[in-house]
This record gives C-alpha cells, structure tokens and sequence, in this order.
C-alpha cells in the first residue's frame, strides 16, 4: 500500500512538471504556467494554430527588442521616456503580462542586445555595455561602459542597429545621410557625386570588438558597404553569416519625373535582404533594384533611364521584397515552438511605408522567409497582419501600430515590438 501511494505520488509529481512546462504548446523552463493568447488575438491575424498576446501597452517608441533566458524583456526606446531609454520588463506571475516595470539609460536609439555577460545598447552616436548577473540584469545601470562612442549621426537614417556574432565581434548600422547620393540631396534633376563620398563614413555596416573599451569610429572596420540604411540585422548562426534588411530609396518619380511615372515609385526599388561577408558592395547609390525584372538597375542619377542595368559586381538580393514597406526588425527562428517549417527561417518586420502615393502605403506586418541550408527555399509570406488597424492606410498617421523589432523567447514565443503606441506582442504556437 505504501509502495502504491509513493508511485502515484511520483506520478503525480511528474505529470505536474510536465503541465508546468508547457508553455503554449513548446517547451518551457520547469515552473513556468500556461500563457494563453489574448481572446481577439491582440488583433492579429496570424496562421492557424497560433495566438497573440499584449505584453504590455503604451511604453513609449519601442524599438529593437532582447529577451533573456528567463524571460525577462529589455526594450529600447527611440526617444527617452521619464528619463529612461531602455525599459526593464518582467511577468513575475506566469500569466504572459509584464507587471513589473524598471528604466534607465537617459539616451534615445534602436540598437539593444544580449550576449554574454553583457547587455549592449546604442544611441545615435555611442555604443554601451551592461554588466549582468546571473539573473541577467543589470548590475550597475546608472554607469554603462562605453564601447564605441562617435558614431556619424547627421539627423537622417541615423539609427544604430547592432547584432553580435560568436566571435566577439559587434556589428552596427551606420546609415547614409542621403536618399541617393545627390549633389543636392532630394532635389529634382541633381545629378549624383561620382564617387559617393557619403561611403568613406555612411552607407554601410561596421564592424567593432565587443569586449574593447573606448573605440574610436576610426577603431572600426567598415565591414560592408553600399547600404542605404539598415535597421534589420540578425547573424545567421546556422551560416555563421551576417545578414541585413535594406531600406531602398525613395522618390524616383519625384527626382526624374521625365524617366518614371508615379506608379513606377510607387513599386520601385525593392526592399532587400542581404547575405554580407567583409568586403560586400550592395551597391547604393549607383543602382537599385527591380523585383520585377529581377535586375540591378543604374540609378537615374548615375546616367539610369529606368532600363539600364549596373553593378554586375554588386551583391544580389538574397530575397527582394515589394518598395518602400521599411525592414525594421529581422530575426533568424532557432526554437522548437513553432512547426518545423519555421526552424532556421526568418523573420522581418516591415514598418510601414510612406511614400507609396498614389497607393495605399504598405506593409505594416510581420513576414516569414522560409529557410534551407542557409538559403531561402521558398516565397516569403505574411505572418502575422493586422497591426496597421481596419481600412486602407493612406499615410503612416492611419496606422494604429507599426512593427519594429523582433526577438525569440526562451521558450521559442515570437515577440514584437510596435513604436507607434507602445505595444510588446508575444506570439505563440497553441496547445493542440
């Protein structure tokens, strides 16, 4: 009889951890409860099977996004709120809310990512590092080291996107102050420099050591070039390659009325993603390119008449996505959560456009790439929609919420940031 009760006992003991560590139908850290996706969704819309959640609402302009292996959320925002720059969330009953909330860092910016040891984030000029414990939090948040300060900010695409590698390598965005490279920049008809000098400081990816105090601009190498802007990045481990989402240009139409219609501006160029090593030339400003034709196009003022092609050196797209729809957040999927099909895949979240006109402006989602061998191995489809809010998006103002970054859970949940209102979403594969 003793025997009998301390087996179901056991049994029960058992089937409790087994409960425990269902964390909306994947694996989760024993201890963890059942979070259950928010009744409408949060107002997605996303593929059978999955849910979505508010984490939390109202945050301020959050930007990139890290989740530590607790579960415990760094957010970093655009402009600093209460004299906070980077937001410290946590859900300390289980239920998938943040309920306790913390600041520091009294600076705006994008970049923000754990490593290590380390909690890295960036403003628009400086890139710094966190102690953390073994709770991976901040130990000392008022006095962050300084990795790499001086960064070029001349008040367009400015934001410093950064990832790390395996290697003790950090890498940052460094956009170019320019829409294409124009003697007069934006201006109807102004032809480009030749070369681009924007390229000696901007229009690319640089490269810097993690674990080096006080680096200089200068101390970096310039990794990559020929990049507009980029303010998705993620290091593919899989490949153990880095790969970026580019903004394309804008107002073609607008600079050459005389070479392309509004509607060509509308769709050109595409928004792409690409797979860099050091040394890659993506090719901006000289070209860009067309979706439609699969080509590399000679931009208009670079001697481009809209059927000219260029850049036979230049990097090709890996995937081209449709114009003007913003990457703002890309993320290779590692965990066991979802189905099969999204292991190793990718992630974007695309922000939102605003100079489709006469179109409706775009975008304003999450899309999925599926991935093989380090390769996409078919077409990209929309993940989860419904941010923007019902009917047609005419400019960004309509737009209720507007993706921005994208990081994986310990448990494998996708989450998403939006910097129109605030929102953290947390998406998860369901319990069948």
């Amino acid at each position: 009889m003793q025997t009998t009760s301390k087996v179901l006992l056991m049994s029960v003991i058992a089937m409790t951890t087994i409960t425990s560590s269902v964390f909306a139908g994947g694996p989760d850290k024993p201890g963890a409860s059942v979070v259950k996706p928010d009744a409408d969704n949060a107002g997605l819309k996303l593929p059978a099977g999955f849910g979505a959640l508010k984490v939390a609402e109202g945050l301020g302009r959050t930007r990139h996004i890290a989740v530590t292996n607790n579960g415990s959320i760094y957010v970093k925002l655009d402009r600093a709120k209460n004299n906070n720059g980077i937001l410290f969330l946590q859900d300390t009953n289980g239920d998938g809310k943040v309920d306790k909330q913390s600041g520091f860092g009294n600076y705006g910016g994008t970049g923000i990512y754990v490593k290590g040891d380390y909690l890295y984030a960036t403003s628009n000029e400086n890139i710094y590092r966190y102690k953390l414990d073994a709770q991976q939090q901040v130990t000392d948040p008022a006095n962050p080291e300084t990795v790499v300060s001086g960064l070029l900010d001349r008040r367009q695409h400015e934001s410093k996107s950064i990832v790390l590698d395996d290697a003790g390598n950090i890498y940052v965005n460094v956009g170019a102050y320019s829409n294409s490279c124009q003697t007069q920049d934006r201006t109807q008809g102004s032809l480009g420099m030749q070369p681009c000098p924007v390229l000696d400081s901007a229009g690319g990816i640089w490269q810097f050591k993690a674990d080096k105090l006080n680096q200089a601009y200068g101390d970096g190498v310039r990794y990559a070039t020929g990049l507009r802007n980029v303010v998705g990045l993620d290091w593919n481990k899989s490949q153990n390659q880095l790969f970026v989402m580019q903004h394309g240009r804008d107002q073609l139409h607008d600079l050459f009325p005389s070479l392309y219609t509004e509607k060509q501006s509308a769709d050109l160029p595409a928004e792409c993603m690409y797979a860099l090593k050091q040394g890659s030339d993506c090719g901006w400003p000289y070209i860009y390119y067309d979706p439609f034709t699969n080509r590399k196009m000679l931009a208009p003022e670079y001697g481009g008449d809209g059927k000219k092609t260029g850049g036979e050196t230049a990097e090709n797209p890996v995937v081209a996505f449709p114009a003007h729809m913003a990457p703002n957040g890309l993320l290779f999927y590692t965990g066991t959560q979802f189905p099969e099909k999204y292991r190793n895949g990718a992630f974007i979240a695309f922000h939102g456009s605003w100079n489709r006109s006469p179109e409706n402006q775009a975008g304003y989602y999450v899309v999925f790439v599926p991935f093989k061998d380090g390769k996409p191995s078919g077409k990209w489809e929309v993940f989860a929609d419904g941010f923007a809010g019902p009917g047609p998006v005419k400019s960004p103002g309509d737009a209720q919420h507007r993706p921005c970054g994208l990081a994986q859970g310990p448990d494998g949940s996708l989450y998403v940031t939006d910097d129109a209102k605030g929102t953290v979403y947390r998406i998860v594969y369901k319990a069948k």
